[in-house]
């Protein structure tokens, strides 16, 4: 059955944002706010930078969003201060600083990873699919991926936050700004999560014999390139 690859996401997305009853509506610069996709390199030119949370354009931005701008989460984690572990990264952005400064303090790893994390166990779940990940693993895709927004991932830290306001054609006088926030996790410990998790959720499924010989394929090179 074809299906809209994130539309299981989506939809845990939207089920966390509107249910979470830690975080008052009020800390949200934009009611449509998604965590973005954390692998993916954003839109910013270095040159539309005009403030920093140092207070100039680009002087002392931290080597680790010029990675993330330049390539993503992965160049950060390329480089050698982290390469024993992975790097996720959570922005928002608009005009209201106030706001933004609030979300991105009210930001915890408990509550907060865990969406972070379930983003990147469904890419790599469609990446390794031959078609539709929903056909190829059954039943284990949709529930691996509720399992992993519900799961506990011991060690997450909140290592910085950092912002930059950069040029916008819709407030040309101001700008608006871009918060980012940089989470880190010791591989060897995420692996062993998600490792368990997959073991619980398998346990838990039932699964045709083609499903499970696919799903045994998966558990086997899930971390390539993960």
């Amino acid at each position: 059955m074809k299906r809209n690859l994130s539309a299981v996401f989506i939809l845990i997305a939207i089920t966390f944002f509107s249910c979470n009853g830690q975080k008052p509506a009020a800390f949200l610069p934009n009611p449509d706010f998604t965590v973005y996709d954390d692998e993916k390199s954003i839109t910013i030119e270095i040159g539309d930078i005009i403030e920093t949370r140092n207070g100039t354009a680009t002087r002392g931005l931290p080597d680790w969003l010029f990675s993330y701008i330049d390539g993503g989460a992965k160049a950060i984690e390329a480089l050698d201060s982290y390469s024993d572990k992975y790097v996720f990264i959570g922005n928002n952005e608009g005009l209201n600083f106030t706001a933004l400064s609030k979300w991105a303090e009210n930001f915890a790893t408990v509550q907060d990873f865990p969406i972070l994390a379930a983003a990147r166990i469904e890419r790599r779940m469609i990446a390794s699919a031959s078609l539709y990940p929903d056909d190829e693993y059954g039943i284990f895709f949709e529930t691996l991926i509720y399992n992993a927004y519900n799961g506990e991932y011991p060690g997450a830290v909140k290592e910085e936050i950092y912002w930059v306001r950069i040029r916008d054609d819709e407030s040309p006088s101001s700008g608006k700004y871009v918060f980012f926030i940089m989470i880190s996790i010791n591989k060897m410990t995420m692996q062993t999560s998600i490792s368990n998790m997959m073991a619980s959720t398998i346990a838990a499924v039932t699964l045709s014999r083609t499903q499970a010989s696919a799903v045994n394929r998966l558990r086997q090179n899930f971390f390539e390139g993960f």
